[in-house]
């Protein structure tokens, strides 16, 4: 599989808007499946794959791909293996492509996050060790 981040877009060949199907067609059945309902009575899709390593988020009535949560190591962003890549490194990253408002949270359970607005995209780090990226459509 193509593990390349497309900021705003999506990971490879796998975009946002993308319905279920579609997805499940290319990477095969979920190792875990879940369905969540939020107080609006609207339902989240969640897929699991490669032991939660990359975790997919389907949103609307024709659940259609809107979030990607990733741990996989050998994900790539700007040509650059990610999770090889520490907090300092990763903002100069970012900055070197465009991405130059940046937000950092400590979060109540330990971890830090450092977000993108523009790009819809969240680091997490823990003791400056990448930890999962969190981005949307």
């Amino acid at each position: 599989m193509d593990y390349s981040i497309n900021i705003k877009k999506g990971l490879g060949d796998i975009t946002f808007g993308m319905p279920v199907e579609d997805v499940v067609a290319r990477l095969g059945e979920a190792e875990e499946v879940e369905c969540m309902e939020n107080a609006a009575d609207e339902t989240t899709t969640i897929l699991h794959y490669d032991d939660g390593a990359i975790t997919l988020f389907f949103e609307g009535e024709n659940p259609m791909l809107e979030c990607i949560d990733l741990s996989e190591e050998d994900a790539t962003l700007f040509g650059e293996k990610i999770f090889d890549l520490g907090e300092k490194e990763i903002v100069q990253l970012m900055v070197k492509n465009g991405y130059y408002e940046q937000d950092a949270d400590e979060e109540a359970w330990g971890e830090r996050r450092i977000s993108f607005g523009e790009g819809n995209i969240d680091f997490f780090f823990e003791d400056d060790e990448l930890l999962a990226v969190v981005y949307g459509s």
